[in-house]
């Protein structure tokens, strides 16, 4: 089994909201939702998601920004939106994902997350990341 399909299973067995391998091999899960728990990681240590593997419910541009800049090198997403995709392959983020989306929808599921629809358009993912962290 490799990690990414350990960590996928630790994401769905324990309905974790993120389970990252960090660098040095070691397994953590988290359970806030939207990106806090990413934010969290990265505002304790810049370098801590560096060449980390990622098992996350979701994953929009926001996030996919955030987890490249920071240097994450592989990504599982339950759900995926098509923003995400192209700041992921530009700076060769392996990824894969169950479901693959318009676009991540806010909370009253009645139109596109805020976060998504603010930075939709941004060419540079350095923006988001400093913006977000």
């Amino acid at each position: 089994m490799t990690k990414l399909e350990e960590i996928k299973k630790i994401l769905h067995e324990k309905k974790a909201s993120l389970v990252v391998v960090y660098e040095n091999g070691e397994i953590k899960e988290y359970y806030q939702n939207r990106i806090k728990d990413i934010k969290e990681i990265l505002q304790e240590n810049p370098d801590a998601l560096k060449n980390a593997i990622i098992a996350d419910k979701v994953i929009g541009k926001v996030a996919g920004s955030i987890l490249t800049v920071a240097g994450v090198k592989e990504i599982y997403a339950d759900v995926m939106s098509q923003y995400a995709v192209p700041v992921l392959e530009e700076d060769h983020v392996k990824y894969e994902y169950k479901n693959l989306v318009e676009y991540i929808q806010n909370n009253e599921k009645n139109g596109m997350c805020p976060m998504e629809n603010k930075y939709k358009d941004e060419k540079n993912i350095k923006v988001i990341y400093e913006n977000m962290i």
